[in-house]
């Protein structure tokens, strides 16, 4: 249906044209933002500066029935920029007015001419699948960065080079175009006002879901770099309106930033093809999806993203980092068996507690602050040969990734003090999560998590308790976490909401660990007689 625009919307408008030097006819067929001549003059800079190693930047218009809009939105890219781009490509998706023909004609009239291409797909692919064949290209092109635009020119093309300058200048992987920065703004083009509320309290319904802060995910003015193109499977996602949705999830779970700019727009005589009651829902059961992807009581390889895994610093009081550390009451030295990066070094040093890394990493990559690190493969320790010189010897989420733990378990009876204690913790494979899982028929297993991919061994409450009871120690205090909200929503310590979760859990936790714990964390010491053994004391 064509959407209009009424008496209050127009006469915001031109008290908008007053203040921002925006041109709109009556009839809405023409409009014209002002472009940044600033932004345009850092981008000359730019280019002019890095030469050959200016990044390549490819302009993909997707246009369908756009035949009255498309050449204006062509001849709208900012004229300054054909130095900066590569390449515009318009995919007209099977259009079944003269879209086609209008954009043939602009590789003969257009100033961009030179830098055109066309293409029509032979059947229509949908909004998303449109996109699809234009990232794919871009990616096959070997341009750096691709930015989206609309060919019925709802998303102004004089914006251009602000979603340029954040890519260009800060290496931004992903830039948006939003229109709820300012969120007047999207009023005053024109955005209908039932538009402007669904959009808000559908992007505040996903922030809570995703635990990122976006002021708007339903923007279809988007630039992506083709590096972050190429690790997400983009091509799994839906074919229809959503598919903006299910690329931000993309996004998130690789653990991408997403920069903003601010933009204005325009409604005028496009089309609207988007039933929106159907689009919130799939937006909300795309988001959901992911969640449930994460606890793997569903798999959907769309989010099985090529992420680099990072491991942070876990803040929640209920996290296997805190109840550790609750662990380490008196000062003294720490042996932190697979220590990884280190992310507990600089909370013992609070404590008055140097700890000792061992790890596989190379030293060179390691920037803790350890008091020293040696680089061992934690399957072989018989090369490690510290004395009886530790007040604890800690061994957090390792265990798991060992196929014969009791070796490094009972090696490390060497390390510890006669009164030393050892502190293990593993994953509890026994939560109501997999439980449900294998109830349903699923063991799916993940790059993060209880069914990392790299775990060799799963353990429950008994398992974990025989394997250190038989290494030679005995167990003097068993603790657990809850789930990690704050990894999982990236917001514990922001959200007031997310910590009375995590505290909820918490009760869950303790009313019944074997349940609802996610991890299972000992303490443990050295048995008596095996004490006196190693001292020599008793021969066998």
């Amino acid at each position: 249906t064509s959407v209009g625009i009424s008496p209050f919307t127009s006469g915001y408008l031109l008290l908008f044209k007053a203040f921002n030097s925006m041109q709109v006819n009556r009839h809405g067929k023409t409009v014209k933002f002002d472009v940044n001549q600033d932004n345009i003059q850092r981008l000359l800079d730019a280019k002019k500066k890095l030469g050959a190693a200016f990044p390549r930047v490819g302009i993909l218009i997707i246009s369908y029935n756009a035949s009255t809009l498309l050449k204006q939105t062509v001849e709208r890219i900012p004229a300054e920029l054909i130095d900066v781009v590569e390449e515009i490509f318009i995919f007209d998706d099977a259009s079944k007015d003269d879209t086609f023909e209008v954009a043939k004609d602009l590789l003969k009239t257009s100033h961009w001419r030179e830098k055109l291409n066309v293409f029509r797909n032979p059947m229509n692919r949908g909004y998303g699948g449109n996109q699809k064949v234009g990232f794919r290209y871009a990616i096959d092109r070997g341009l750096d960065y691709v930015v989206m635009l609309h060919g019925d020119g709802q998303y102004a093309p004089e914006h251009m080079p602000d979603l340029l300058v954040p890519a260009i200048e800060d290496r931004a992987m992903v830039v948006f175009g939003s229109r709820m920065v300012n969120r007047m703004d999207a009023l005053a083009g024109g955005m209908p006002l039932y538009k402007w509320l669904g959009n808000q309290v559908l992007t505040k319904f996903e922030n809570m879901i995703l635990g990122i802060e976006l002021a708007e995910y339903h923007t279809g003015y988007r630039l992506y770099a083709t590096e972050v193109l190429k690790r997400i499977p983009f091509e799994e996602n839906t074919d229809v309106f959503h598919f903006d949705s299910q690329i931000i999830v993309q996004v998130r779970a690789l653990g991408t930033d997403i920069t903003e700019v601010p933009i204005r727009t325009f409604y005028g005589n496009e089309v609207c093809h988007v039933n929106g009651f159907q689009y919130a829902k799939d937006v909300c059961i795309s988001v959901l999806e992911y969640r449930l992807h994460q606890l793997h009581l569903i798999r959907r390889s769309r989010y099985l993203v090529k992420q680099d895994i990072v491991y942070t610093r876990k803040q929640s009081p209920y996290s296997s980092h805190e109840r550790i550390l609750s662990l380490m009451s008196t000062p003294g030295r720490a042996l932190d068996l697979g220590s990884s990066s280190g992310q507990l070094t600089e909370a013992m040093l609070t404590r008055n507690i140097r700890a000792t890394g061992v790890d596989i990493v190379p030293a060179e990559k390691v920037s803790a602050k350890f008091e020293a690190y040696i680089q061992c493969d934690l399957e072989q320790p018989q090369s490690l040969n510290f004395k009886r010189e530790f007040d604890y010897v800690v061994l957090a989420d390792i265990v798991e990734h060992l196929r014969n733990p009791e070796v490094l378990l009972q090696k490390a009876k060497t390390f510890l003090k006669p009164e030393g204690r050892m502190i293990v913790s593993v994953p509890n494979i026994a939560i109501w999560v997999y439980r449900l899982s294998l109830a349903m028929g699923r063991f799916n297993y993940g790059p993060k998590g209880i069914l990392d991919e790299t775990h060799v061994k799963l353990y429950t409450l008994d398992t974990i308790r025989q394997l250190i009871e038989r290494s030679g120690y005995v167990i003097t205090k068993s603790d657990f976490t809850g789930i990690p909200f704050e990894v999982a929503f990236q917001s514990v310590g922001k959200s007031k909401i997310l910590k009375f979760i995590d505290w909820l859990y918490f009760q869950c936790v303790r009313f019944w660990p074997r349940m609802f714990a996610y991890q299972i964390i000992m303490e443990a010491k050295i048995s008596s007689l095996d004490a006196i053994k190693k001292e020599g004391q008793v021969t066998t």
